[in-house]
């Protein structure tokens, strides 16, 4: 009864529920084998020589034959969804601002799959990062690497996702015209922006702390006034005198918003750094 109770326990059936579920299961077997009672520590420890024997065939082949790390499997995971937004605001780009030909926009269309595919990391991340606390000592990561950080920094690629994804949808709905006023500038921003968001994937790639005052710090300095300079009043009134002024606005807005968003990430970046006990840039 204890053992059914904890496992409504969110904390308990989120980390130890498959253990709770063998000893219930354990725990019958031996109460019904009770009807032979000259049986049942007999019972008991073979039962008990199974579960060790069996802890111990995979703790051997995990950790020396085959050893299958959570914490490299997530590590790597982050790191390619890192490039993989990056490529998609590069995709971007090419798609919108440049004069590609029909093939050429067909192969780009791909990005807003990319980031589709980001938005459905996050029950992947959690249980990854269970494991990974469980782990042993291995390769770069030690007892207490912060692989919670990995949880926050997940999150906000997925909030980086839905701002790219919302790119699209605010530049279908501006004109031409007002489009090529624009063109210019934006195609600047999202450059610097994909530029920030490899830069900190390969600051997590090589365990090296990011930058973040020397480089990062600057950069998002750079691209806030660009996006002001889009932003002006004059542009502003030009822009709302048409009813495609509103996709321009809610595509600057977007981009913005991008930026905090980016903001964010650089400094959770640099704490994993910290914490995480990254080298120094050489």
């Amino acid at each position: 009864a204890g053992a059914t109770y904890t496992r409504q326990i969110p904390n308990i059936k989120k980390k130890y529920d498959y253990g709770a579920l063998i000893f219930i299961l354990t725990f019958n077997l031996v109460v019904v084998s009770g009807l032979r009672a000259d049986q049942v520590l007999e019972l008991a420890r073979d039962r008990l020589a199974t579960i060790v024997m069996g802890f111990a065939i995979c703790i051997f082949i995990s950790l020396l034959v085959f050893p299958i790390w959570a914490g490299d499997e997530l590590h790597h995971s982050l790191i390619s969804r890192f490039e993989d937004l990056a490529r998609s605001l590069e995709g971007f780009s090419k798609e919108y601002f440049e004069n590609d030909n029909h093939k050429e926009k067909k192969s780009n269309a791909n990005f807003s799959g990319k980031c589709k595919s980001i938005l459905h990391s996050k029950a992947k991340d959690e249980s990854l990062v269970n494991f990974a606390r469980w782990e042993p000592w291995h390769g770069k990561f030690g007892f207490s690497y912060p692989w919670g950080k990995y949880l926050k920094i997940g999150e906000d690629l997925r909030d980086l996702a839905i701002i790219i994804l919302s790119l699209k949808g605010c530049h279908d709905q501006s004109s031409e015209i007002l489009e090529e006023s624009v063109k210019e500038a934006c195609e600047g921003i999202v450059a610097s922006l994909a530029w920030t968001i490899k830069e900190l994937g390969e600051s997590i790639k090589e365990m090296s702390k990011c930058r973040y005052e020397e480089m990062i710090v600057p950069k998002m300095k750079s691209v806030r006034i660009e996006v002001s300079a889009i932003v002006n009043p004059f542009a502003l009134g030009t822009y709302l005198e048409n009813s495609d002024g509103l996709g321009i606005a809610s595509f600057v807005h977007s981009l913005m918003k991008m930026v905090e968003k980016l903001e964010e990430l650089a400094k959770e970046v640099e704490e994993l750094g910290q914490l995480g006990g990254f080298h120094e840039n050489s």
